[in-house]
Parts: structure tokens; C-alpha cells; sequence
């Protein structure tokens, strides 16, 4: 450890003080209209050069002597609008322009659809294959096109994703990496517009955001496969979601409703609102799916006893946000109503009926452009999450999290960034038991952590970037720790890049862990905070009309901590005592055979086993693969996406219940938009829709994840059919 700090400093001492020689690069490309007819006489300017180039009857361009410290292109044209491009590490850089006046936001080239700018890897911007990290993107075409309902349904369409459940506290979770090792997504850090959504008392419940988010509002999603504590802090340990919303460009409406013959119903709208330089964007869902009568049967000492549940499943979501300048606040609330089950217990006490999550969250941030090459952020961001059951074991949660963070990204020359910052965390949670004679408190805590970061990325040469980082970080009554990352992009060819990352992330233990003292079981105040080393060797391939990368990982997971029920302690005690190792191999790729028609695919394979040689010690499968087809053009929307999982191992197999088999989940989206039939005015968009989700009609049962292996809970009840209407003004 000391020594790979000691190359960590020394890295970070080279980014920071090696002489920047200046460098030279020749700039070309073709500047066409959104038909792809090329543009004659486009001015095309280095932003910050004093000279520029036009471009000829073909569209092309070249400009020669343009400095690496030149880090935009701005092309104009009259009577086109003004269009810019940001300089990444290819030379090559084609755009589009699209007409003065007219109302459509300029389309994405396929190249930029496929290498797009990102900001969740570096906390700034840069493109796709440059980000330090293992990193895909679910962009604003493929989201009109699979036509999700919630963000649960977009995640599981993303490589390397797995949809899964815990038996009581968060049955909507996502596994990235075959990572269920705790019995909620604790490994998992959900950010929106690059802020924390944490829920304090268990440490990572966030079934209600991936059910009720309006998914409406979603640009794209940014998803880091790995370690990201060196920006994220606490729990960005397996994988980072950032859920990127819209903007408003222009002031509209839209309003979604939709209804399935078996009795679900569910709507969805958005405003955007803009005047001058005030931004506004609301959004509100509402979805309630038919009730799930089905059959679940748990153990007694005599007997097997069968009850017919009816199973919820209602969702509630809105958001807002505001932009004026350099302020921005942005807010949203979720709710999701389902069922629960805790078969353990369920002969001696009713422990089993539904549940409701609720969340909160606000951001208010403030940007300072200190100098070109100088941006400094703050951020206060609050989240409040509550949770209760309607049956044994009658508990109530109610906590909150707020987090203060100072955020600087400095550009010292256009192949050198610096990022760094620091930030305060607070968190405070109350459980309680709720009994006719009187509730009882079995949690009432807070606890506090706070941290500095820096990370650094160098292009020391065209060919190659270097990457360093490192977060110092101290939670209340715990040691002062230390996370760094360092690695190597490679670019040995044009549109080809090999990254070689290590990463190192922290969990800290949650209030419950800490400090629970329910009659069964108990927290621990001498937990300290889980730790995961991974290593990624990845090649990737960045075409003009598709993508393909393949990538290794090695994971080591250390100090788990999990309930001790070996006798050690008098009643079930969280302690630190696991270590998992998890490897594997994922594949990812899209095409575009034409702006129209996409094709995408993926692949994980993944092994995993502890420090005993337990293997398959999580509840999911080995194998898994997602492949869509999707056809989109001239108002016509049809897209077919199939996620399979394959089999658990035998050890999840129950002797009650169905037990957790392979499957396919294949959803088909149907859209046809009339307007252009109609020729309406008073509005821009008018569409019919069918959707059917679980086309095969296969029931899913998942593992009863988090106590006693053996057991299974009911997931997904088989086909649905909607039909929906789309309208937007």
C-alpha cells in the first residue's frame, strides 16, 4: 500500500509540474446539413485563434498549426445556426448544421450518437474514449426507442446490469458486475445531474428511484462500471448511475398516457419553460399496475402453508428544475408501493404484506467561471428517504443525508486537467418498531464524514493519456483512509484506444450497522468501512457508425460486512468478515447500419467465489446477454430488446416456491406519430403507441436475497400489453 501511494503522489507531481511544451495538430472534416448534403463557404474557426478556413463544394475543411491548448471548433454559415464541435483526441471532426430559425434541436452525427461527451468519469467534460473508466451511455435516441417506463426497465437494457431483488427493504435493486453481495444496492451510488441520491439508515436503498423517476425527463444515462470513490466518496463501489435529465432549449409540453388490457394504467408529462436566461423543467409520472394475485407458500414445523398475496405495485414521481445563470436548483420525489416477504419468520409471526418507500431530493448548486481555464462548483444537496410495512415486523424509517461539496475543474493546458475539491457529509436515521402498547426505538443516530479528492489526466502524447487520483476521507470514529486510482489510455491507432485502470472505493457502514439495537439483532460501532481493489483491461473500437469494446475485470472485495450468526455474539451482530473475489469478461457494441436502423448488444461473464473457496456465493447467474433491433425514421418507432439472464446455481434452488430459473425478457415498443398526416400546427408531435413488456409471457421468481438461502419471491408476472397516446406541444 505505502508503495503504490508513493507512485500515486509521484504521478500526480508530474501531471503538475512537467513542462508543457506547445504542440501542433492539422484539424479536417466535412461540415454537411441534416441531410447529409455537404455545406460550401462554412467559416470554420478555432475558438480563441485568430484565423480560420472555409470549407469547399464538398464540405471539407483543413486547417493546419491549430495549438493543443485550442479545445473548441465553431462553424457558421449564413442562414444556418451557429454550430460547435469540442476538439477530443481525433483529428477528424464532421458535424452538422441545421437551418436558422427552425424550432428542432440539431441532431447528433452517428459518430457523435456513438462517441458522445460525458461528465461523470472526470466530473468534466470529454468524449466517450477518452473518459478514464469503463463507461457506457444510454443516449436520448435509444430511450425514445426501447420506450421504458421506469428506470428499472432502461438500467437492465445497459451492459453489464442485472435486475435482482432483496426479500424485504429494497425489492428493486440492480447488480452491476454479478455484484449482489449485500441485501440492498449499497454497491451502488445513483447520482442525478452528477448529485448523490443516498439513503442513510441501511446504506443504499433505492427501489423507489429506479420505479417511480419520470423517465420523460432522462437526456441519458451515464453508467461507470467500477470503482468511483475518488469523485463519489461512500458507496460508488461496484458502479455509478448518472441520470442526466433535459434542458430547456425551448419552451413545450408533453403528456404521455397509457393502458394495458389487463388493467394497468399510467401517464407521464413535461414542461419546459424558457425565458431568457431562465430555465425551467418539471416532470410528474404516475403508473399503477393490476394488483398480482399469486400463490407463496413458506415452511412450518409441521406443515407447508400456501397464502394467495395480492401484490401492489403503484408509483409516484415528479421532478423540477431551475436554471437562472449560474444557479441551479433541481428537486424530485418518489414513492413505490409493493410487497414484501420474509419467509424465515412467517410461521410465527404474519411477515409478509406491502410496503411503501418514499424519497425526497434537492440540489442547489452555484457556478463560478473563475477563468477560462478555471470552474469552481458548489453544492448542497438534501435526500430524505422513509420506509414502513403494513405487517410484522412493523418497523418505520425516516433519515436524511446532506452533503456540502466545493468542486473545482482547472484546465492547465489543453492536454493537462485537474480536478479537485472537498466535501462535508451528515447523515441521520430513526427506526422505529410500532406496537398498540407503544413504539419502541431501535435506532436513533447520526454520523458524519468528510473528504478531499483530486484526480488528474495527462495526454502525454497523441498516442497516450495518463490518469491519477486519490480521495482522503474520515467518517466519525473510524481512522482517516485513503482511496487512490491511476491508469493508462493507449491510443495505438486511429478510433482505437486500450485502457488499463486500477481503483480502489470505500463503503462507509450505515447508521443500522452501526448502531441498531433491535431485540434480534444488533449494530456494531467498531464496523469500519468496506474497501474493493478492481482492475480493468479493456480495447475499444470507435467508429462513425459503431462501437464494439470488450473488457477484463478483477474485483476484490474486503471487509464485507454482513450479520454475524455464528454464535460469537448473543443475537445476530453486524461485524466485518467477508472478502469476495469477482472476475469476469463483458462485451459491448452498437451499430448503425443508417441513421434508421440500430442494432446493439452485450455480454457479462462473471465467476466469483470468498475467502473459504465458496463459489457463486451471490444469487445471480454466471451468463448473461442483452440484443436489440430498432428501426426509427419518418414518425415510425419499432424496437425489439431481449434481456436474458441465465440459471443461478443449484444452490438457489428451493424446495418452496418456483425456483430461479434462465429466462428472456424480451419487450417490444410499436410508435407511429401522426402529425405530419394531420399537419397540425398547434402541436409537434401526436402518437399512437403499443407496447408489450414480456412478450414470452414467462413468470419470474428471483432468490429471497438476504437471509437464509433456499427460497424465492415472486418478480414479474408475466405479459402485459399497453396501448398509449403521445401528445406534445
Amino acid at each position: 500500500m505505502k508503495k503504490l501511494r508513493t507512485i500515486i503522489v509521484l504521478m500526480m507531481s508530474l501531471f503538475i509540474t512537467i513542462h508543457l511544451s506547445g504542440q501542433f495538430r492539422t484539424l479536417e472534416g466535412v461540415v454537411t446539413d441534416n441531410n447529409q448534403n455537404p455545406l460550401e463557404r462554412v467559416k470554420v474557426i478555432p475558438k480563441g485563434l485568430d484565423r480560420s478556413v472555409t470549407t469547399d463544394d464538398a464540405g471539407y475543411y483543413r486547417i493546419e498549426q491549430v495549438p493543443d491548448t485550442i479545445k473548441t471548433m465553431v462553424f457558421t454559415l449564413r442562414g444556418m445556426e451557429t454550430a460547435s464541435a469540442t476538439i477530443g483526441i481525433y483529428d477528424k471532426i464532421d458535424i452538422s448544421m441545421e437551418k436558422a430559425g427552425t424550432s428542432a434541436p440539431v441532431e447528433l452525427s452517428l459518430e457523435d450518437l456513438l462517441n458522445m461527451e460525458i461528465t461523470t468519469a472526470s466530473k468534466s467534460s470529454e468524449k466517450l474514449s477518452d473518459a478514464p473508466g469503463v463507461v457506457s451511455v444510454l443516449t436520448k435516441d435509444e430511450i425514445n426507442r426501447l420506450g421504458g417506463t421506469n428506470l428499472k426497465e432502461l438500467l437492465e437494457a445497459m451492459p453489464s446490469l442485472i435486475g435482482s431483488t432483496v426479500y424485504m427493504t429494497d425489492r428493486t435493486t440492480i447488480a452491476p458486475r454479478g455484484d449482489q453481495i449485500q441485501p440492498s444496492s449499497s454497491h451502488v451510488l445513483l447520482l442525478v445531474n452528477g448529485r448523490p441520491v443516498r439513503e442513510a439508515l441501511e446504506g443504499g436503498i433505492k427501489s423507489e428511484m429506479y420505479e417511480a423517476f419520470p423517465v420523460n425527463i432522462i437526456e441519458k444515462i451515464e453508467v461507470i462500471r467500477g470503482p468511483g470513490s475518488v469523485l463519489y466518496g461512500s458507496n460508488a463501489f461496484s458502479a455509478v448511475i448518472n441520470v442526466i435529465t433535459e434542458k430547456a432549449e425551448e419552451t413545450n409540453i408533453s403528456v404521455t398516457a397509457q393502458a394495458s388490457v389487463e388493467g394497468s394504467y399510467g401517464g407521464m408529462t413535461k414542461a419546459k419553460i424558457k425565458i431568457g436566461d431562465l430555465d425551467i423543467v418539471a416532470a410528474a409520472r404516475y403508473f399503477e399496475k393490476q394488483k398480482w394475485e399469486t400463490d407463496w407458500q413458506y415452511a412450518t414445523m409441521t406443515a407447508d402453508t400456501t397464502v394467495t398475496v395480492s401484490i401492489p405495485n403503484t408509483s409516484v414521481g415528479a421532478y423540477l428544475d431551475v436554471n437562472f445563470r449560474n444557479i441551479r436548483f433541481m428537486s424530485s420525489y418518489t414513492q413505490w408501493e409493493n410487497y414484501y416477504f420474509i419467509a424465515d419468520y412467517a410461521s410465527v409471526f404474519p411477515s409478509y404484506g406491502t410496503c411503501t418507500w418514499k424519497k425526497g431530493f434537492g440540489d442547489l448548486g452555484y457556478k463560478l467561471d473563475i477563468s477560462e481555464k478555471w470552474d469552481m462548483n458548489f453544492n448542497l444537496t438534501y435526500t430524505k428517504s422513509t420506509f414502513d410495512v403494513s405487517s410484522w415486523p412493523n418497523i418505520n424509517r425516516d433519515s436524511y443525508e446532506i452533503t456540502g461539496e466545493w468542486m473545482n475543474s482547472l484546465n492547465l493546458a489543453n492536454n493537462l486537467r485537474i480536478n479537485f475539491g472537498g466535501l462535508y457529509n451528515t447523515i441521520k436515521g430513526k427506526e422505529i418498531i410500532e406496537a398498540p402498547e407503544g413504539d419502541l426505538t431501535i435506532n436513533d443516530a447520526t454520523r458524519y464524514s468528510l473528504g478531499a479528492f483530486a484526480q488528474a489526466d495527462y495526454q502525454i502524447l497523441k498516442q497516450l493519456k495518463l490518469i491519477g487520483g486519490f480521495q482522503v476521507n474520515k467518517v466519525e470514529n473510524i481512522d482517516i483512509d485513503f482511496v487512490p486510482r491511476g491508469g493508462i489510455i493507449i491510443y495505438p491507432f486511429d478510433r482505437l484506444n486500450v485502457k488499463l485502470l486500477y481503483s480502489q472505493a470505500f463503503r462507509a457502514p450505515s447508521i443500522n450497522e452501526l448502531a441498531l439495537q433491535h431485540p434480534a439483532m444488533s449494530g456494531n460501532p467498531d464496523l469500519t468501512p468496506e474497501k474493493v481493489n478492481t482492475v480493468d483491461a479493456g480495447i475499444n473500437y470507435q467508429g462513425k457508425s459503431f462501437q464494439i469494446g470488450t473488457n477484463y475485470f478483477f474485483s476484490r472485495q474486503m471487509d464485507i460486512i454482513i450479520q454475524d450468526r455464528s454464535g460469537k455474539y448473543p443475537v445476530p451482530t453486524y461485524d466485518n468478515i467477508g472478502e469476495i473475489e469477482i472476475q469476469g469478461v463483458e462485451f459491448e457494441g452498437k451499430y448503425y447500419v443508417n441513421k434508421s436502423l440500430l442494432l446493439t448488444g452485450s455480454m457479462l461473464y462473471q465467476t466469483n467465489k470468498d475467502n473459504s473457496g465458496a463459489e457463486n456465493v451471490t444469487p445471480l447467474p454466471n451468463f448473461g446477454a442483452k440484443a436489440g433491433i430498432s428501426y426509427m425514421d419518418r414518425g415510425i418507432c419499432i424496437s425489439l430488446f431481449d434481456v436474458f439472464q441465465g440459471e443461478p446455481d443449484d444452490k438457489y434452488k428451493t424446495l418452496l416456491n418456483p425456483s430461479p430459473e434462465a429466462y428472456h425478457l424480451v419487450n417490444l415498443h410499436i410508435k407511429y406519430d401522426f402529425i405530419n398526416l394531420l399537419k397540425w400546427t398547434f402541436a409537434n408531435n401526436l402518437s399512437l403507441f403499443l407496447k408489450v413488456d414480456n412478450i414470452l409471457d414467462k413468470e419470474i421468481w428471483l432468490t429471497d436475497w438476504g437471509l437464509t438461502p433456499g427460497k424465492s419471491i415472486p418478480v414479474n408476472q408475466g405479459r402485459e400489453i399497453y396501448l398509449g397516446l403521445d401528445i406534445g406541444f
